[in-house]
């Protein structure tokens, strides 16, 4: 099996998997994966992610020359291109619309990182980008601004966009997301009193706590 196909068999399961644990619903989102240094799969437009098969990919390239095929790519490609050539280190890109990640985007609510371990690693840097039409320019260019300082990216009334070295890495850090903003939300309901680790402790952790080597922030 070459790269290629592998991908398709990465993106498809990660996208069944998105629709099984609420992580995106309907044809809403859009994902993507690297195949080299200035390409990338990524869903067709109209797609369902829940029910991907071969056919539903279209290869892009991150400058924005012709895919070279029929089949139309999803509205977003301005979004992906952006985050790979500000993260060459990226390799996979994950839009979607999940519930309570989606109601914190349409709020001015802050996710904490200082909770438990998932929390301190994967959102470590969370960031907003101000709404702008869906798979504009405008918001392609807003993305670009703010790929460089964060991996997980709130797009306002809109949705998030999440994006890591592997597929597997962007997924965790989607479901650590969604996970926390249903915990705070909840939490804030049942007048829950949420205790946070002191920023001493969350970067002891990330530091010396052996989880995962610490990224590196912004561009060298």
């Amino acid at each position: 099996m070459d790269t290629s196909n592998k991908i398709v068999n990465q993106l498809s399961h990660v996208g069944s998997y998105m629709m099984d644990h609420q992580l995106v619903w309907g044809n809403a989102g859009n994902i993507s994966a690297k195949v080299s240094d200035d390409a990338f799969l990524i869903t067709a437009s109209g797609t369902s992610i829940g029910e991907l098969s071969e056919d539903d990919f279209v290869n892009c390239f991150t400058d924005g020359r012709n895919n070279l095929t029929d089949k139309k790519p999803s509205k977003e490609v301005p979004m992906h291109a952006a985050v790979y050539e500000e993260r060459p280190e990226i390799q996979a890109v994950l839009h979607a619309s999940p519930f309570f990640s989606t109601l914190v985007a349409c709020s001015d609510l802050e996710i904490p990182s200082d909770l438990f371990v998932e929390s301190m690693y994967y959102l470590e840097k969370v960031d907003r980008v101000g709404y702008h039409h869906p798979g504009s320019n405008r918001l392609g260019q807003a993305v670009r601004e703010k790929a460089a300082e964060a991996n997980i990216l709130l797009l306002e009334n809109h949705g998030v966009l999440v994006y890591d070295t592997s597929i597997k890495e962007a997924r965790m850090a989607l479901e650590t997301l969604e996970y926390t903003c249903r915990m705070m939300l909840t939490a804030m309901g049942a007048s829950v009193n949420m205790k946070h680790l002191s920023g001493e402790a969350v970067t002891d952790f990330l530091d010396n706590s052996g989880y995962k080597p610490r990224r590196r922030w912004g561009k060298p």
